[in-house]
């Protein structure tokens, strides 16, 4: 049942980044009527914000948006960089939100900053445990339970990274919405279409959330029925 759940959560997650691909090359098309490209739009908001030491740059991809703390650079891939339209606004708008969330020492930001080689320690932990488990559990009784908790430790922090990225990215999405309509850089069925596709990759972090955490459930439950 619970592997059920997982895949239905996987196609979940296929769907809405389809969707979330069809819609942001739909709203690329989509002119601002400023006329401001992604990079202007994120200095000039990066200036009202008081913002002096961060940096705008643009990484080749598609999708790869996104802001890098160590070393205070907001990072826009080349159609948001150079677009003029509304996709390229609200990506750029919500990335220089992290950057607003750094500034002022936003707490969710700060724990899950923290917590990026926790989790990468964790992922290369469960690889490795799921591997040696095949052939530990041949040589060391017991092996298997010591190996089973091992990962529910390791996917706990996976799942408790998740679950912080929801508040970190929803309130980046929210400063960004903010200030483009304070500003007037979006208005009206411009600020309606930002506001859909901000919202939709929004999904995306909260489909990884919940599979992450039916996953950790699913562990628990099959070292509890180990237990009995």
């Amino acid at each position: 049942m619970v592997f059920v759940i997982i895949i239905g959560f996987m196609l979940l997650s296929m769907l809405v980044g389809m969707a979330l691909k069809n819609r942001f090359n739909a709203y690329t098309k989509i002119p601002l009527r400023s006329g401001l490209s992604g990079r202007e739009i994120a200095e000039k908001m990066l200036r009202d914000s008081g913002i002096n030491d961060v940096q705008v740059t643009c990484v080749q991809g598609k999708l790869t948006d996104h802001y890098n703390p160590a070393n205070k650079t907001v990072n826009l891939s080349p159609e948001v960089y150079e677009g003029r339209s509304v996709s390229a606004a609200a990506v750029a708008a919500h990335e220089v939100g992290h950057a607003v969330q750094h500034a002022t020492a936003y707490p969710f930001l700060q724990f899950r900053s923290a917590l990026v080689p926790l989790v990468a320690f964790s992922q290369q932990i469960i690889q490795f445990v799921f591997i040696a488990s095949i052939f530990g559990a041949f040589v060391f009784k017991g092996f298997g339970d010591t190996a089973l908790l091992i990962v529910i430790i390791a996917q706990g922090a996976i799942t408790l990274f998740s679950l912080i990225t929801l508040p970190v990215e929803f309130d980046a999405t929210r400063r960004g919405l903010v200030w483009l309509n304070g500003t007037g850089l979006t208005y009206g069925e411009e600020h309606t279409k930002a506001t859909k596709a901000l919202g939709l990759a929004a999904m995306t972090y909260v489909i990884a959330a919940l599979s992450s955490l039916t996953l950790l459930l699913y562990y628990v439950m099959l070292f509890m029925g180990r237990r009995d």
